[in-house]
């Protein structure tokens, strides 16, 4: 409570929006954290619910300033707002599924979106957490690989083809081989997965589409790092899967950061132009980092009862921090 008074003295009315989906877990606790703290100027913009409510304004000419509809049925102008949150974005309109054909739910869902990322960029003037451009950029799992590298992470190495000829020959450079999605799906999970006999799979297999074979790095274990601006808390995974997420019945533990990978990391952010991450690390059995990748707007909340650390409130404070830059983040 202290450091919210201290970050709100002298500085005008702050305003925090964040633009999320209807019922997103990680909105929820952070706009309660704000409200225990007695921040009530968070908001919340569906953007999944624009679609059947008259909630969006922007005029090329005149004073008026451009407005958006929060989930609570308040309609606040653009001008206000300090701190924009870019939680979820892309996400269908519940109401276009009620559309009658096809065509209808595509023209509603494309242009619900399309108005919503054309007003923000051509009216919001505060601070974005993160810029969409940074998000969308970053999201690229081979292009992050390529700036961890420049920035002095050890990287998996890594083939992204079509070709099983090509995949049979990258098996030889390495030890052992994983694949995974480049982009993936919305649905079900798709889990990162061992390749142990690329030339007995069908080339048709390969030929589907591109995947990304990587070098497998050995050891159980794994670090999910959450960065907020430059401050960071981490946690130690030990796993023997491959891919840890689907069991958390597993030993976990806080991590402290050395000060060359939080130097690191921090560079790595700054090239991708983000203003956060959550970032997946994995250690060699000697102890060395090794970069996996980084989701602009990872889950982080998970950790909070695992690890005792209190990141709804961290992250308000991050938050809140980010009004004392001032001016527009571009």
């Amino acid at each position: 409570m202290r450091l919210l008074r201290r970050l709100l003295r002298g500085l005008p009315r702050l305003m925090i929006l964040t633009v999320s989906v209807e019922d997103d877990f990680h909105t929820h606790v952070i706009r309660d954290a704000a409200v225990r703290r007695g921040f009530r100027d968070f908001h919340v913009l569906e953007c999944d619910r624009i679609s059947g409510r008259p909630g969006l304004t922007w005029r090329s000419h005149g004073e008026a300033s451009s407005t958006v509809l929060t989930s609570e049925g308040r309609t606040i102008p653009l001008d206000a707002v300090s701190v924009l949150w870019w939680r979820r974005m892309r996400a269908n309109q519940q109401a276009s599924a009620r559309a009658s054909t096809d065509h209808q739910q595509r023209l509603v869902d494309n242009d619900s979106r399309g108005a919503l990322g054309g007003i923000l960029a051509a009216s919001f003037r505060g601070q974005w957490i993160s810029t969409p451009e940074a998000t969308d950029r970053a999201a690229d799992k081979l292009y992050q690989l390529s700036v961890a590298r420049e920035a002095g992470f050890r990287v998996p190495r890594t083939l992204v083809s079509q070709s099983r000829d090509e995949v049979v020959e990258f098996a030889r450079t390495v030890d052992r081989v994983i694949v995974k999605p480049v982009v993936g799906a919305t649905g079900p999970l798709m889990f990162t997965q061992y390749i142990d006999d690329p030339q007995g799979i069908p080339e048709e297999s390969f030929s589907v589409c591109p995947a990304v074979y990587q070098e497998y790095i050995p050891g159980r274990r794994h670090v999910r790092l959450n960065c907020f601006g430059e401050q960071m808390y981490a946690a130690l995974i030990e796993s023997d899967r491959l891919d840890w997420r689907p069991d958390l019945n597993v030993p976990i533990s806080r991590w402290e950061v050395p000060p060359d990978v939080g130097s690191r990391v921090v560079e790595v952010l700054r090239r991708l132009g983000l203003r956060m991450g959550a970032i997946d690390l994995k250690l060699t059995p000697g102890g060395e980092p090794v970069w996996l990748e980084v989701n602009p707007q990872g889950q982080f909340l998970f950790l909070q009862p695992l690890l005792g650390e209190p990141l709804d409130d961290h992250f308000l404070d991050f938050l809140l921090s980010c009004a004392k830059s001032g001016g527009p983040d571009r």
